[in-house]
């Protein structure tokens, strides 16, 4: 019983190699606990991959009610398209008069609303600029819906992006002269764990503006582990993220442009 116990408790990273040494050290020491796992002292730590779905997992349980109100946490602002299903849905209640609701899909100025969603509609008798809107509210139709089907992937995705424009800033370090891009990949996978921490504690308390303030803890770990100066290391982050919120801007714009252009000659 006692040597199954302790491989359950190390398959769960509750052992030596175990989960609460790392959490502690990402709150304690962070950017010293990434060094010391890309200079090879592994055997203390646990995985950074698997520590944050484990993590991910557990603060999925306390958003959806696992917490000390016992109800989900959670923004009742609607978002985009949900915000455009509800204009339909209350334009149509307006337009009857105790009748039963008609569930069909209907179309609004070139976007057709069912029940499974938004969906562009191709029809020429629409003018120009509504195709063009029913595209994009179609696109982020489906980029919300893989969002809240696969949060974790999509962080994932979004530090590998993250990673490659801090790569330009932080591959010459004093700490470590040649970082290389996985390197970096991982330490903001390790970063990101030190966040989740950070918000489990605080959306259990429903302390859900602390747990948005935590991300400005994640400069610790980065000077941390490059060596850089205070000063230095916000200076390279905020120039980093500056530029991909342009590269951000530049893609929409060319999206959109791209778009119009498609449905002008072959919509």
């Amino acid at each position: 019983m006692k040597v199954a116990a302790e491989n359950f408790a190390e398959a769960y990273g509750m052992g030596e190699r175990g989960m609460f040494r790392t959490i502690r050290d990402l709150i304690l020491r962070p950017g010293h606990l990434i060094l010391d796992y890309l200079r090879g002292k592994r055997a203390s730590y646990f995985a950074p991959f698997k520590m944050y779905f484990l993590l991910a997992a557990v603060s999925l349980l306390v958003t959806h009610g696992l917490n000390i109100t016992g109800h989900a946490l959670h923004d009742d602002s609607p978002s985009a398209t949900e915000g455009m299903r509800q204009e339909h849905d209350n334009g149509r209640t307006s337009n009857t008069t105790g009748a039963l609701e008609d569930n069909s899909p209907t179309k609004v100025q070139g976007v057709t609303i069912d029940e499974e969603g938004v969906h562009s509609s191709f029809d020429k008798n629409y003018p120009t600029e509504s195709r063009i809107y029913s595209i994009i509210y179609n696109t982020l139709d489906k980029i919300e819906r893989f969002e809240q089907k696969y949060p974790s992937i999509n962080i994932l995705l979004l530090l590998m992006l993250i990673s490659g424009i801090l790569y330009l800033f932080f591959r010459h370090s004093p700490n470590i002269p040649d970082l290389r891009y996985p390197e970096l990949f991982i330490s903001l996978v390790y970063i990101a764990n030190m966040y989740i921490v950070y918000s489990i504690v605080f959306d259990f308390f429903n302390l859900s503006k602390l747990s948005t303030l935590s991300l400005l803890l994640t400069i610790i770990p980065l000077k941390q582990m490059s060596g850089f100066s205070w000063w230095r290391t916000i200076l390279k982050t905020i120039v980093a993220f500056t530029i991909m919120l342009a590269l951000f801007v530049v893609l929409i714009v060319l999206a959109v442009l791209g778009i119009g252009t498609f449905v002008k000659y072959h919509g």
